[in-house]
């Protein structure tokens, strides 16, 4: 009987394991909990502890200390130990996000690459790209808490930032389209509002009218500009059903009809249904 093979692991079987990190926080809690360790252990030296917010100092002070805390059970001791390990990765992540945003404000400044390999600890310009880059993975994981953790790879990194390109330029180009329509809104009102005698309105459509018209002098903070938009909004659906009702167009000149699909067409998406 053949021995079966074994397979040797993949070469990006590393790339692809889930990084699990610590992420949110209080840091200054845990740091107090230790404050509270080392004065039930009668520490001497208590006083002379950093404040809880001063993370850093603090935990050097715990490290310094930790003898005192075999006064205290077994369980205290471990409790305490923990807590530094994992108030220390914590520091390393944050750590990560501070590097990398003083990366990203260096290579703004025209820092070049060389330049930035011996501060990055390594020895060539293409090794400080890629260190930028992972060291960039925990920016970008941090900016996004709900999604699925990004590889420390450059290639992950890249992938994360051409999506998120992407996504800015369409978020860009709707509050482009956004801004536009709120510019056209007053005056696209004001014309339907100026042809009314060329529409045939019911109750429905004559109130959700007078609303707009109500509204229009007085039309200059972005809720007022908002409850324009919803009072249009009313007005094209009231119109709309007459048509459907009355299988005839409740435009009767070619100014009205020109001023309803003005107004149609300046409406955001949300007061169209």
């Amino acid at each position: 009987m053949a021995k079966p093979q074994t397979r040797s692991p993949r070469p990006t079987s590393l790339l692809l394991k889930v990084p699990v990190r610590i992420g949110k926080l209080d840091a200054s809690a845990l740091v107090g909990r230790l404050r509270h360790l080392h004065e039930a252990a009668e520490d001497p030296d208590v006083e002379r502890m950093p404040a809880d917010d001063e993370i850093y100092t603090a935990l050097l002070y715990v490290e310094k200390h930790a003898t005192a805390l075999r006064r205290c059970s077994a369980e205290s001791q471990q409790e305490a130990a923990l807590y530094r390990v994992r108030l220390w990765e914590y520091l390393r992540e944050r750590a990560d996000i501070h590097q990398a945003q003083a990366v990203s404000d260096a290579r703004a400044a025209g820092v070049e690459w060389a330049h930035l390999a011996p501060e990055l600890a390594v020895a060539a310009p293409s090794a400080a790209y890629n260190k930028a880059k992972r060291l960039r993975a925990a920016a970008l994981n941090e900016s996004a808490p709900r999604q699925p953790l990004l590889r420390r790879t450059p290639e992950a990194v890249l992938d994360a930032e051409s999506r998120l390109s992407k996504e800015r330029a369409v978020e860009q180009r709707a509050l482009d389209a956004a801004q536009q329509r709120h510019r056209l809104l007053l005056p696209t009102a004001q014309r339907l509002v100026s042809h009314q005698d060329g529409l045939v309105l019911d109750d429905d459509a004559e109130y959700w009218l007078g609303e707009v018209e109500a509204v229009l002098p007085s039309c200059e903070t972005p809720t007022q500009v908002m409850g324009l938009s919803r009072y249009l909004g009313a007005t094209i659906r009231a119109l709309r059903r007459i048509e459907q009702r009355t299988a005839r167009p409740v435009a009767t000149t070619p100014e009205a009809v020109a001023a309803l699909e003005a107004a149609a067409a300046v409406l955001p998406p949300e007061h169209k249904q």
